[in-house]
């Protein structure tokens, strides 16, 4: 059994005479994702330092992904969920739960990256392809295998789902590296539970339908309140929520802001996988149309299209081959049906619905003008 990890003690907020000053300076976005940064590289940093004992190092593939960018949106909102409740406790055992979130992110991300078979992800290799790369260098990798490309192509993909399970295994063990009291435990665990389950669910379902556009506007409506509204925002500001002592009444008024705001936010992913800019977003603009993602952008143009149009794009979405030529005949067809319009108004109307709940939760203002700031940048963002 290992011994706990130290906590580092909470850095004492900035001096000011103005104590509302004092609070939305401890909720700078920016000074919430350094604040996390900071225990998650620590965590990593210890684990490299550890001796292998002749075992395959597989920090440093988790640490070259983590590095390579993101937006830690559920760390900071788990932060913010722990401020709208109070903070109470420990602030370093709110942030060792909330950099929690972001290793099991990583889990996600790599296991999604495996079975969407991407090939890039924040403008890198994806780590499947990482670790395809990598099996020839590998000492127990011999001349009759050396040169076959499906034997590294499945190496890969399942040295991939085991670097994701070791990131999920150490998101608990940072989670509890932070002390959380028998209390706290006691509330947040339950959510985590939750929220695993669910992502999981979410992700079935848009396994599930991917290959298979339709013109299903709930069911498409469906995956992403699983696989986003509920991950991405709402069970983060729950968990952060939960740690300091938030009562039912807090966590039913923090789902309010947050589901909206995390359909719009999956809505707004959604247009930039097909519309986006590759150099800003890191991922290629075909993968979306070339698995055939049963998107709420696919169900509105297949829902409105004339039976030529429908007929077209299903013979383009999920076409493995997919060249920018037959692509941009697919976002001809999205554009001319008006989908995109509509999509583009439907992340304006949950980001206002959002916004509208902040004006009567009973938060502290400077939680609830951070919560407005992020609501901006989840629903304008270019990447």
């Amino acid at each position: 059994m290992s011994l706990p990890l130290p906590v580092p003690a909470a850095p004492p907020p900035p001096p000011s005479a103005d104590p509302v000053h004092a609070r939305a300076a401890l909720l700078d976005p920016g000074r919430l994702k350094d604040e996390v940064e900071e225990v998650l590289n620590a965590f990593l940093a210890r684990k490299a330092a550890v001796p292998a004992d002749g075992l395959p190092n597989l920090v440093g593939p988790l640490q070259d992904f983590l590095a390579a960018g993101g937006k830690r949106i559920r760390p900071v909102l788990a932060m913010v969920g722990w401020h709208a409740a109070g903070a109470a406790g420990s602030a370093a055992t709110a942030r060792h739960v909330a950099a929690s979130l972001e290793l099991f992110h990583a889990f996600a991300l790599i296991h999604d990256d495996v079975m969407d078979r991407s090939a890039t992800r924040r403008g890198r290799p994806t780590v499947h392809r990482i670790q395809a790369a990598e099996f020839e260098r590998l000492p127990c990798a011999g001349p009759a295998f050396t040169t076959a490309g499906s034997a590294a192509e499945r190496f890969g993909r399942a040295a991939a789902v085991l670097i994701g399970d070791l990131a999920l295994v150490w998101s608990d063990e940072l989670l509890h590296a932070g002390r959380p009291t028998q209390e706290q435990l006691a509330r947040v665990l339950p959510l985590l539970d939750t929220m695993r389950t669910e992502l999981t669910q979410g992700q079935y379902l848009d396994l599930a339908q991917t290959g298979r556009p339709s013109g299903d506007l709930e069911s498409a409506l469906n995956v992403i309140r699983y696989k986003t509204a509920k991950y991405t925002v709402e069970r983060p500001l729950h968990l952060g929520a939960a740690l300091s002592g938030a009562d039912p009444e807090l966590l039913e008024v923090l789902s309010a802001y947050a589901i909206p705001l995390g359909e719009a936010f999956q809505l707004r992913d959604d247009l930039l996988g097909v519309f986006g800019d590759p150099q800003a977003t890191g991922k290629p603009a075909l993968d979306d149309l070339r698995e055939g993602k049963a998107t709420v952008l696919v169900a509105l143009t297949l829902q409105r299209a004339d039976r030529a149009q429908a007929d077209r794009l299903r013979l383009l979405l999920g076409c493995g081959t997919l060249t920018q030529s037959q692509a941009q005949a697919a976002r001809r067809i999205i554009t001319a049906t008006g989908a995109r319009d509509t999509v583009d108004h439907m992340i304006t109307q949950r980001h206002q619905k959002a916004l509208s709940v902040l004006d009567g939760m009973p938060i502290p203002p400077a939680v609830a003008d951070v919560l407005r700031c992020l609501a901006d940048q989840a629903v304008r963002r270019h990447s």
